[in-house]
C-alpha cells in the first residue's frame, strides 16, 4: 500500500475541455446522449477522449469531462481504462471518488486501486460506506494493510467491521447491515412514530421495524405502510407479524437468497448464535448476491475461475490451467478406449469418420441435463428426497432424444455407407445418450453429497464419461455385430 494520499489539488479548466464536457447529464436521462450509447455503455468516443486527456496531463478537462457522469458510470469508465490510467484518473477527480464510485468497482480493480492509497485515505473512504462495503473493501486488504486501515477507522466503525469480519466469508454475518430499526414491544403505533419522528438521524434505508424483546430477541416485524395506516393507540404486539424468517449469521449467502426469494422477502433479520438480533438483510444486497452466485456457477462449469477479465494474469493461469490438465487426464482414458479397437479401425474407415458423432452429441447430451441438474441443486429442486425420481425423469428424456437422433443418424449412415453401421450408430447413440442423461444428474449429485460444489469440475467428470462410453458402445457394437474382421 502507497504513502501517498490521493492529491485533492484539482484545477478545473472548462475552457481546455472537450465538447463532450459541456452538457450535463443526469443519471436517469442519459439514453443517447453524447457519453452513452442506446444501451447506456460509455461510448468509446467518450473513453478515447478520457484517455487523450490523461496523457496530455490536462485534469482540468479530465476532471470536466468526468463530473457530469453518475458514481456508477464513472466506476464503469475506471474499469475500462489501463491499470495504470486508473490511478491517474483517481488522483484527477479525487474529490468525485465517493463511496459510491468504490462500491460500484469490479473487485480486483477495487483492490488494485486501495494498494495505491494511503491506510488513512482507504479509512476516509471506508467511513463513508455502509458496514457490509466497508467490509468488503477492507477484506479483499493484505493483512497488514487491513491492520493499518483498521487503526484509522473510527472506533464504531471499527468495532462494526471487526465484528464482520470475524465471521466466514459470504456469510450473512459478513453481509449484513448493522443499521437497522429495533424497538420494544410495549410500544403503541404512536409511540413507534414519535420514536422515528425523533431520532432524524435514521439515514440507512429500511422497508420495517423490527420488534425485539428484553434480550433483543425479534419477535416480529411492523412494515412501513402499516405504521402510517393504524391508529396510534393500537400497540404494537396487536398489528406486527409475528411469523417472521430470521436469518442465521453463520448462513450462506447463497441459502439466505433462496430463503428471499422462496418467501419473497424484502427484508430479514439477521440472529446471532443465542438469538439476538444483531442486523438485517435487505433485498437489494440479495439481488447482488443472486447476480454474483450465478455468474459464479457458469464459470465454474466450464472450470473457467472466477472468470473475471480484470482478475490478474497469473491467477486466470492457475485457475484454468488446473482444470485442463485434469480434462487432458479424463481424454488420455478416452483415447486409451479407442486404442484398445485399432485394429477395427484400420480394417474399417468409417469408424473412424463416425465415432467423434456418437461422442460429440454424448457430450453436449449430458451437458444439458447437467446444466439443469446444478441449477436445480442450486436452488434446492434437487435433494436427497427427489433424486431418484429426477434420475429417473432424465433418463426417460434421454431416451426419448437418444430415439430421435438415433433415427436421424442411422437413416443418414445407412444411406452413406450400409444399414447394419447405421444400425450400430443407432445403437451407440441411444446407449450414449441414456449415460449422459444419468451422468448428467449423478456426478454433480455426488460432488455435491460430498460437500464440494458440484458446479466446480462436475463438466470434466461428465465429458470423460460421455466420451469414453460413446466411443466404447460405438466400438464396441461394430465389433461384436462383426462389421470388422
Amino acid at each position: 500500500m502507497a504513502d501517498d494520499r490521493i492529491p485533492e489539488d484539482v484545477a478545473l479548466r472548462a475552457d481546455q475541455a472537450p465538447e463532450l464536457a459541456d452538457a450535463e447529464v443526469r443519471p436517469d436521462d442519459r439514453v443517447n446522449d453524447e457519453r452513452h450509447d442506446e444501451e447506456n455503455r460509455l461510448k468509446p468516443k467518450f473513453v478515447s477522449a478520457v484517455h487523450d486527456a490523461l496523457a496530455a496531463g490536462d485534469k482540468g478537462a479530465v476532471y470536466d469531462l468526468v463530473e457530469p457522469l453518475h458514481a456508477a458510470d464513472i466506476a464503469d469508465l475506471i474499469e475500462l481504462l489501463e491499470p495504470r490510467e486508473r490511478t491517474q484518473l483517481a488522483s484527477t477527480i479525487s474529490d468525485l471518488m465517493t463511496s459510491d464510485v468504490i462500491a460500484e468497482l469490479n473487485d480486483y480493480v477495487r483492490e488494485d486501486l486501495m494498494d495505491t492509497l494511503s491506510a488513512q485515505a482507504v479509512a476516509v473512504i471506508a467511513e463513508q460506506l455502509d458496514t457490509d462495503d466497508a467490509v468488503q473493501l477492507i477484506e479483499d486488504l493484505d493483512e497488514a494493510d487491513q491492520r493499518a486501515v483498521m487503526a484509522e477507522l473510527e472506533p464504531e466503525t471499527r468495532a462494526a467491521v471487526s465484528s464482520a469480519l470475524a465471521y466466514p466469508e459470504e456469510t450473512a454475518g459478513r453481509l449484513m447491515s448493522r443499521h437497522f430499526v429495533a424497538v420494544p414491544e410495549h410500544m403503541s403505533v404512536g409511540d413507534l412514530i414519535d420514536y422515528l419522528r425523533e431520532n432524524g438521524d435514521i439515514e440507512h434505508d429500511f422497508f420495517e421495524v423490527f420488534v425485539i424483546d428484553e434480550r433483543h430477541h425479534p419477535v416480529g416485524t411492523c412494515a412501513l405502510n402499516w405504521i402510517l395506516t393504524t391508529p396510534r393507540s393500537v400497540q404494537l404486539t396487536d398489528v406486527m407479524k409475528r411469523d417472521q424468517t430470521l436469518i442465521p449469521v453463520t448462513m450462506d449467502q447463497e441459502e439466505a437468497a433462496l430463503m428471499f426469494q422462496k418467501y419473497a422477502l424484502i427484508s430479514a433479520a439477521v440472529v446471532d448464535e443465542s438469538g439476538r438480533l444483531v442486523g438485517q438483510m435487505t433485498v437489494d444486497d440479495i439481488v447482488h448476491i443472486i447476480s454474483e452466485e450465478a455468474g459464479e456457477d457458469a464459470l465454474l462449469l466450464s472450470g473457467a475461475g472466477d472468470g473475471d477479465i480484470n482478475e490478474p494474469i497469473r491467477e486466470a493461469y492457475t485457475a484454468r490451467v488446473r482444470w485442463l490438465i485434469a480434462n487432458l487426464g479424463t481424454a488420455v482414458i478416452a483415447s486409451s478406449i479407442i486404442a484398445l479397437f485399432g485394429a477395427a479401425i484400420e480394417e474399417l474407415v468409417a469408424l473412424a469418420i463416425l465415432m467423434p458423432i456418437v461422442a460429440s452429441i454424448g457430450g453436449n447430451a449430458g451437458t444439458q441435463t447437467m446444466a439443469v441438474a446444478v441449477r436445480a441443486i442450486a436452488t434446492n429442486q434437487l435433494t436427497r428426497s427427489n433424486t431418484k425420481r429426477i434420475l429417473w425423469r432424465e433418463f426417460r428424456v434421454a431416451l426419448l432424444n437418444g430415439s430421435t437422433i438415433a433415427l436421424l443418424i442411422g437413416a443418414a449412415t445407412s444411406l452413406l455407407f450400409t444399414p447394419m453401421m447405421g444400425l450400430v450408430i443407432a445403437m451407440a447413440m441411444i446407449i450414449n445418450i441414456a449415460i449422459a442423461g444419468v451422468a448428467g444428474v449423478a456426478v454433480p449429485v455426488i460432488f455435491e453429497r460430498l460437500d464440494q460444489d458440484p458446479a466446480v469440475a462436475s463438466s470434466v467428470f461428465v465429458t470423460m464419461i460421455t466420451d469414453s462410453m460413446g466411443f466404447f458402445a460405438f466400438l464396441g457394437l461394430a465389433v461384436a455385430m462383426g462389421l470388422t474382421g
